[in-house]
């Protein structure tokens, strides 16, 4: 939490210590409260009394009262406003951080873990600094003053007061033992109940396809009942400890009244104001002693799960990404839109076998090339070592001739145009995710929007939409088809006008026909840019200038298709199982 703290701003910690001084005055102006009840107490119980020195010193107490009530308002104030600004603060530096993340680190703390922590566990951490600068400080400030002040006013009150502090400290001590661990298990069972609500709803079709929607609700009901037992368990605790309290406290003011009692009752006449005096007085700052103690029950409520959700928070602000960030904006000159792989191996972070090994080939400027082979055989991670989603684990790849490693990753995804496997929609518009990104250029024209969705052949279904390039494209793209959001990613590359395009198996929605006209209307528009297809069918990649053959992570084939039906029992394979012999020999 300390390591969490240390990231307030100055602005921050003036306004905490501003607080500071409203609580010492508030705490001030609460202990004199009992002095101002003691002097009203001697003045009615003398006789000759003023009437109107009992109106003064009421009217004092009702002016520390009042002062007070100002001081914990602005105290209040203060609180809120430090906690808001700074949990805004840290759900920025999250959102940053996890944006600067490759896949390694995603894949480590995982989505759902990585969405809790941005929410919930900012929330924890904010309303402990809500109520810890209101509480934490005021408490042991209040107990320090109020115990001062009741010093040498009796030993049998202090005593009592001392037995009972005693017995409280013992009571939260042995309930906090027990209700911790289950305050640092409840933020890992959040996290599960976030993966089970996410998997349900990404997976809505295939759940209702399979009748599967009673498994989902027994899952969901397992982690929510694991959550709710675990939040039950906390919460009896806590049952447990307020009214424990409260007894203590009743206990303590019997015990300070029956010992006045008894003290009063064997004094001589003339000490008997005196101690009823004090006694009136110690009642009240013994009673603002429990009341401290008190407060911070409050504050031990939320200070586990604050505390086990500001480690979390730290563990991801204080990750640092795999992939360093290299100084290289520009490539090779007369290198522009090559791609090289030299002798590239990989294996995934903490896995023993390689999923890629000893991978040569070179695109040059201009060229297709094309990848293709088996399910698992690595063509989507080869892909995936040029925009740096992954560092390979040996071997260089050279994008213009320059180690992608060395390349400001700005840099070297201005180059590239990549349209993934599963095509991603964000809410907005058509316009909105055609002209998506930062590319170093400036933003798309309206033109050059519409020219990237009639290559991408989309302007038949966008143009009978009801708004046209301003239709409405809800998240996930779940008002248009599979094929539609396809075109549509393809157009997002398009627009990006790059050096590079990277197609990782993005024609795999798309008709045969569609695919067809939409590849040769990118070779003409894209002439002069560089082109690696990833494709599971025959027919896309059939044109192309250079295919590259990949069996269990290895290079068993390269050369054109013609080439690779000779040399290549691989490949000769995949296409005998997809085209017939008279495609083959044409």
């Amino acid at each position: 939490m300390i390591q969490l703290l240390k990231r307030l701003k100055t602005r921050e910690w003036l306004q905490v210590f501003a607080s500071l001084a409203f609580i010492v005055t508030q705490v001030w102006l609460d202990l004199k409260l009992p002095d101002y009840m003691s002097e009203i107490t001697k003045l009615t119980q003398t006789a000759g009394s003023d009437m109107s020195d009992i109106w003064l010193a009421g009217g004092k107490m009702m002016l520390c009262a009042l002062g007070s009530l100002a001081a914990a308002v602005v105290v209040g104030f203060f609180a809120a406003r430090i906690a808001a600004s700074f949990s805004q603060r840290l759900r920025s530096l999250l959102f940053a951080k996890v944006d600067s993340f490759s896949m390694e680190e995603i894949n480590r703390f995982s989505t759902d873990s990585l969405i809790t922590r941005s929410t919930n566990d900012i929330t924890q951490v904010q309303l402990l600094i809500t109520m810890g600068l209101q509480i934490v400080i005021k408490a042991p400030i209040m107990v320090v003053w109020a115990m001062t002040k009741i010093a040498g006013k009796g030993f049998e009150w202090t005593a009592a007061t001392g037995v009972t502090v005693g017995i409280m400290a013992v009571v939260i001590a042995l309930i906090m033992m027990f209700v911790l661990p289950k305050f640092k298990k409840m933020q890992v069972l959040i996290d599960h109940l976030n993966r089970v609500t996410r998997e349900n709803l990404t997976g809505l079709r295939v759940v209702r396809a399979y009748n599967a929607e009673d498994y989902q609700e027994e899952k969901f009901a397992n982690a929510n009942e694991e959550l709710t037992a675990a939040q039950l368990y906390t919460n009896r605790g806590m049952a447990v400890m307020m009214p424990t309290l409260t007894a203590l406290m009743s206990g303590l003011s019997l015990a300070v009244y029956w010992i006045g009692a008894y003290l009063i009752n064997g004094a001589e006449a003339v000490d008997r104001l005196t101690l009823f005096s004090n006694m009136v007085v110690f009642s009240s700052y013994a009673m603002q002693v429990i009341m401290s103690f008190m407060m911070l029950v409050m504050i031990f409520i939320l200070l586990p799960r604050a505390f086990v959700s500001a480690k979390r928070i730290n563990e991801v602000l204080e990750t640092e990404p795999a992939m360093s960030d290299g100084q290289v904006k520009a490539g090779k000159p007369g290198m522009e839109g090559q791609v090289e792989f030299r002798n590239v191996s990989f294996k995934y972070p903490g896995a023993s076998d390689y999923v890629l090994e000893n991978i040569s080939f070179t695109a040059k400027k201009g060229e297709t090339v094309a990848l293709i082979g088996s399910t698992g055989s690595g063509k989507s991670t080869l892909i995936s070592l040029i925009p740096r989603f992954y560092d390979a684990s040996g071997g260089e790849v050279l994008v213009d001739g320059i180690n992608v490693k060395e390349y400001n990753q700005e840099a070297l995804h201005n180059k590239i145009g990549y349209v993934p496997q599963k095509a991603v929609m964000f809410r907005g518009t058509v316009s909105s995710n055609v002209g998506y990104g930062d590319n170093g250029k400036e933003k798309p024209l309206p033109e050059e929007i519409e020219s990237a969705v009639r290559i991408a052949q989309g302007s038949d279904f966008v143009e009978k939409m009801a708004k046209q390039y301003e239709a409405d494209i809800s998240q996930g793209g779940t008002n248009v088809s599979g094929g539609q959001k396809q075109r549509l990613a393809i157009a997002r590359a398009v627009c990006r006008q790059p050096e590079i395009y990277i197609f990782d198996d993005s024609f795999s929605a798309l008709d045969y026909k569609t695919d067809r006209i939409l590849r040769s209307a990118l070779k003409k528009e894209t002439a002069g840019v560089t082109s690696l297809i990833v494709a599971q069918r025959i027919g896309t990649i059939i044109d192309a200038d250079q295919i590259i053959v990949l069996d269990e992570g290895k290079v068993v084939g390269t050369g054109t298709h013609q080439e690779l039906l000779k040399t290549c029992e691989v490949y000769k394979e995949i296409a005998m199982s997809q085209l017939s012999e008279e495609e083959l020999i044409s």
